[in-house]
């Protein structure tokens, strides 16, 4: 019954733009949906196809944020204006704007807890790591983290290294089977077998 309903308010969000707000607390969308969800009726400048964005996710600006297409936005900050204007006009007497665009480019993912800064471009084919604080813009191909964020690596050198930690997982075969990064069919068993080979047999402790 209530699968029914969360499944008719998503559609009815999706297809109108209505309900957001309860769209967002009651479906508990995921990534993929919530980004369909924004590209359609949120106010970015433009958003490319194959967006993800968390519903954590917090945009102060979006009329001044571009999103290209493959682009994920985990639980992170982008930030558009800097809100000291308002204490500036108070304090000194003076009318000012401080604002800035974000131009998140192709094939780029911004990870938990990052924070954008205005006037920056990131990528394409950039990641930015959890928690890191982006000031300036992030070269194409690369990997920033830390505060202020910094080179890390490449982001081919970032795939080679996740590609050879995975090789040594004994759940590769069902990684082949997985449809997305994410298979509700798959999942419990993904999970059992990564308790099992971080932790052992763990129910036994």
């Amino acid at each position: 019954m209530f699968g029914w309903i969360r499944k008719t308010l998503g559609d009815y969000a999706l297809a109108t733009g209505r309900c957001g707000p309860s769209f967002k607390r009651f479906c508990n969308p995921t990534p993929r949906a919530w980004g369909e969800y924004q590209a359609r009726w949120g106010t970015f400048y433009s958003v490319g196809a194959n967006f993800h964005m968390n519903t954590g996710c917090n945009v102060t600006d979006p009329p001044l944020t571009r999103i290209g297409t493959n682009v994920g936005l985990s639980d992170c900050t982008l930030i558009g204006h800097d809100g000291v204007v308002a204490l500036i006009e108070l304090s000194y007497g003076k009318h000012l704007d401080s604002v800035g665009f974000i131009d998140v480019r192709d094939n780029s993912f911004i990870g938990h807890g990052a924070i954008v800064m205005p006037r920056v471009t990131i990528g394409p084919n950039a990641i930015v790591a959890a928690g890191a604080v982006v000031t300036k813009d992030v070269a194409p191909g690369t990997v920033v983290g830390g505060n202020p964020a910094k080179f890390i690596c490449t982001t081919d050198e970032l795939v080679a290294r996740v590609e050879a930690r995975c090789a040594s997982y004994p759940w590769s075969d069902l990684l082949e089977q997985r449809q997305g990064s994410f298979d509700p069919l798959l999942e419990p068993l993904l999970a059992r077998r990564r308790q099992e080979y971080f932790f052992g047999d763990a129910g036994n402790d």
